[in-house]
């Protein structure tokens, strides 16, 4: 369904965010980096997500450096909904599939690839979410809506909306408001 991916993926942070993202690609590994400032606050963000063969996401360690200093999260899963965060039940996270990094528009690319939605189909797909500040893992809810072969119709929770574009990999390549995609 989709093509290889390259190498690696570049995107601006538009909008309210100043700053980029790099992932580096390879079967059932994303490791990205961004570097950001927004309202006021800079951040720098190191990610390493694992899926297994269904793009059901395995585990990611997820680290930041802000002004308070730097932190580390780890999330583990079963690959059936069950979750720990540093090696603790995490009960509030059952049920998803999928890992959702606050500073990465890269990680839009995992529900995409697990989910085989024909266009016009909607699904909920809640994910793990993980804070940029703070590290915060939290459940978000969200749902996608395949348009057609490249984009998706995109929610989240607080109302957000945005129409999604993706290359013939699977990876963003404008996320209105978020990222847009240069290398």
């Amino acid at each position: 369904m989709f093509a290889e991916f390259p190498a690696f993926a570049a995107w601006r942070f538009v909008d309210g965010v100043d700053g980029f993202e790099v992932v580096y690609l390879a079967p059932g590994r994303l490791r990205g980096h961004t570097s950001a400032v927004e309202d006021g606050q800079p951040y720098a963000v190191r990610y390493e997500i694992t899926v297994d063969d269904a793009w059901r996401t395995r585990a990611a360690r997820v680290w930041t450096d802000t002004l308070t200093g730097r932190r580390e999260v780890a999330v583990a899963s079963d690959g059936a909904g069950h979750w720990t965060v540093d090696g603790d039940p995490a009960p509030h996270l059952d049920g998803l599939l999928d890992v959702d990094v606050e500073a990465s528009s890269c990680t839009n690319t995992l529900p995409v690839h697990r989910m085989a939605l024909p266009p016009g189909e909607v699904t909920s797909a809640p994910a793990v979410y993980v804070r940029a500040l703070d590290l915060a893992v939290v459940r978000l809810d969200q749902t996608y809506c395949r348009l057609d072969a490249h984009r998706f119709a995109y929610t989240s929770e607080g109302d957000f909306e945005a129409v999604i574009a993706y290359d013939d990999a699977g990876l963003v390549v404008d996320y209105p408001g978020i990222a847009r995609r240069f290398a």
